[in-house]
């Protein structure tokens, strides 16, 4: 099993521990700090190392049964050929998992930062801020579908998250935007939006905390055994 932007590692390791003593984990992520803190967890079943999905070629042909990405396709930059790299180190009928940002459906948090940049007076930057880098339905079906893969499946799901206080949810939008939160803005200007983001948050605040949703999509699709390949199913 492989898993295309490990991260630290924590999501691997637990993956790690539901396979058994006979299988193998291998989570790959590109940058080098989060590596090193993910081979903390390295086991007899469980490795990692840096690389990116857009080239796999350390790995060979139909060498996993099972390949994921959580919370990442949407960070990939080329994604045709992401998945064409999938394509080639699954085993006829390996399965593709991955969850993606969908952007007719945008978290919460977004669409709080896109009104508080506006009411910060840069309304005319707002569209762009925090831009949604994922994909449709439609457009991730067709990507998976080129790249060879069959039996595409998709749902959206939402997901709460609850924050104890303004603080924490800033930090969190920061962390999960992987440096791209309010880019293109100056120091000065990242303070006032936040301070109308916080505004606005605070207007969300409920009994148990801030409560704000977000969406994902999950997709699920399969290499086809070579029959299928030939019969076109």
């Amino acid at each position: 099993m492989l898993d295309i932007g490990a991260g630290t590692g924590r999501l691997t390791e637990f993956v790690a521990s539901l396979i058994g003593p006979d299988g193998r984990v291998v989570g790959i992520d590109p940058l080098e700090n989060r590596i090193a803190i993910a081979r903390l967890r390295a086991s007899k079943t469980l490795s990692f190392d840096v690389g990116r999905a857009e080239d796999l070629s350390r790995f060979g042909a139909a060498e996993f049964d099972v390949i994921y990405l959580n919370s990442v396709f949407h960070w990939i930059a080329d994604k045709p050929r992401a998945l064409h790299e999938i394509y080639r180190v699954l085993k006829p009928s390996g399965r593709l998992g991955l969850n993606v940002q969908d952007p007719t459906k945008p978290h919460a948090s977004r669409t709080l930062l896109r009104q508080a940049i506006a009411e910060a007076g840069f309304a005319e930057r707002s569209g762009e801020a925090h831009r949604v880098l994922g994909a449709t339905d439609e457009e991730l079906k067709a990507l998976v579908i080129d790249a060879g893969f069959v039996d595409y499946r998709s749902d959206l799901r939402s997901l709460v998250d609850l924050h104890d206080d303004v603080e924490t949810m800033l930090g969190w939008s920061e962390a999960s935007a992987f440096g791209n939160f309010l880019e293109g803005f100056s120091s000065a200007e990242r303070e006032t939006v936040k301070r109308a983001f916080a505004a606005l948050i605070e207007a969300k605040r409920t009994p148990e905390g801030f409560r704000l949703e977000r969406y994902l999509r999950f997709a699920f699709a399969r290499k086809p055994e070579s029959r299928d390949a030939a019969s076109g199913l």
